[in-house]
């Protein structure tokens, strides 16, 4: 099996979620890249100030919190933490971690780890670097111009183009990213759209919010995004199970599977939503030095979550679903949820 030659997505989707994949190992993804949730609990603290936002909108006090790709449930826990410090004491939260993983040793009772997202959810749907790990195709434009699926040996990454792309495949590339001429690849993004269509349609009504690296068509990479992180050091990508495997995402055309989508940088979705890293004002330190050096912490880490060039250039796509509307399908994707009054999107 480990000289089998494979397309990408297959060889990802058993180098990470196979029974030996990666996804399986003790220490989580955080035991090698950090993510937004890692760099500073100001970042839960966040989304549960929407969890708040989500709940008045749908006028409830009773709400649904769906941590999409959980990891070994750091975010929900973090949400769960922070409720109360942002107005959320009032809040019923059915707190969900969703996670092919088996769930981990000390995870607060309250949160009911499952594979899926719960059908007929109603509240926040959040999906912290959940799509960039959703295995998909890899194209390359051979010398004649046809655009061909990449295909790649397990035990060492080697790569050779295979058959030309067709169907539902080469039409994506048509629409979200075309060639850029022979030597330029693709990452075909299909199960990225087809996977948050089905995430979206899980609520019944609320918000759901993807955020990941991304790039809009017009400004794809030529040689694509694929790569690999081991122990906090990018390597390069071998589908044997020993790193993640990752690529940026086609966030447009994700949008474009839904409706009602907004998309927005990290920074300006955390600046509505109070996160901003601007310094505290210097007389606080002679008035009050413990709460100046707070402060000044808060704002370090702020600035980290929403830094130019780094975190804060990470897209937020915010989908609203409302209760009981006809539900049109985006994109010839599944129908899904419509726009709602009254509930703040970022």
């Amino acid at each position: 099996m480990m000289d089998e030659w494979r397309g990408w997505q297959e060889a990802a989707e058993a180098a990470l979620y196979g029974d030996e994949g990666f996804y399986r190992s003790p220490e989580g993804p955080a035991g090698h890249f950090r993510t937004s949730v890692h760099a500073s609990p100001l970042f839960a603290a966040a989304v549960a100030r929407l969890l708040v936002r989500t709940a008045a909108g749908l006028g409830t006090a009773d709400v649904d919190l769906v941590d999409m790709g959980a990891g070994r449930g750091e975010l929900v826990t973090g949400v769960l933490a922070a409720l109360s410090a942002e107005g959320g004491a009032h809040l019923t939260v059915r707190a969900y971690a969703v996670e092919l993983a088996a769930r981990p040793d000390g995870l607060d009772p309250r949160v009911e780890w499952c594979a899926e997202p719960p059908p007929g959810a109603r509240g926040l749907l959040f999906a912290n670097e959940w799509l960039d790990n959703v295995p998909l195709s890899v194209a390359e434009t051979d010398d004649e111009g046809v655009e061909r699926y990449v295909e790649v040996r397990t035990r060492d990454g080697a790569e050779r183009l295979g058959a030309p792309v067709t169907g539902a495949d080469a039409e994506w590339l048509r629409r979200w990213w075309p060639s850029a001429g022979p030597g330029s690849r693709a990452e075909i993004g299909r199960p990225r759209d087809e996977a948050w269509a089905a995430a979206v349609a899980s609520l019944s009504a609320g918000l759901a919010v993807a955020v990941d690296y991304t790039h809009v068509r017009g400004e794809r990479p030529p040689f694509g995004t694929l790569t690999g992180f081991r122990a906090g050091r990018e390597v390069r990508p071998v589908p044997d199970g020993s790193c993640d495997l990752t690529a940026h995402v086609a966030l447009d055309a994700c949008a474009a599977a839904a409706p009602d989508a907004t998309v927005r940088t990290q920074r300006e979705a955390l600046a509505d939503l109070g996160v901003t890293g601007e310094r505290p004002p210097l007389t606080l330190a002679s008035t009050d030095p413990a709460a100046y050096v707070r402060a000044l912490s808060s704002a370090g880490e702020a600035a980290e979550l929403t830094a130019r060039g780094g975190l804060g250039d990470f897209g937020w796509l915010s989908h609203v679903v409302s209760p009981s509307v006809d539900r049109g399908a985006g994109s010839g994707a599944e129908p899904r949820g419509n726009g709602a009054q009254g509930i703040l999107a970022p």
